[in-house]
């Protein structure tokens, strides 16, 4: 797992990115109605995974979100050796 600032890109498939959104839909407390709330700065800011296919860009996502789906979760790890 990333900790900190680190910024390492974790790539997926677009099948796998299809996953991730629908797990970003149902478990990420910080999308609202498609926005980040922790992206917030007084303007909305569509959710980073929402318009990533090929990637995961949010350290939180990967962090506390991602895990609670096992399988996916092993797969992207098994796939990308640094995380």
């Amino acid at each position: 797992m990333l900790k900190g600032s680190e910024t390492i890109v974790i790539k997926i498939t677009p099948g796998q990115s299809r996953k991730v959104n629908a797990l970003v839909r149902r478990l990420c407390c910080n999308c609202v109605h498609g926005n980040c709330f922790l992206l917030d700065d007084g303007n909305s800011h569509k959710c980073v995974q929402f318009i990533s296919l090929y990637g995961i860009y949010c350290n939180y996502f990967l962090n506390a979100v991602l895990p609670a789906d096992k399988e996916l979760y092993n797969k992207i790890r098994k796939n990308n050796h640094h995380i």
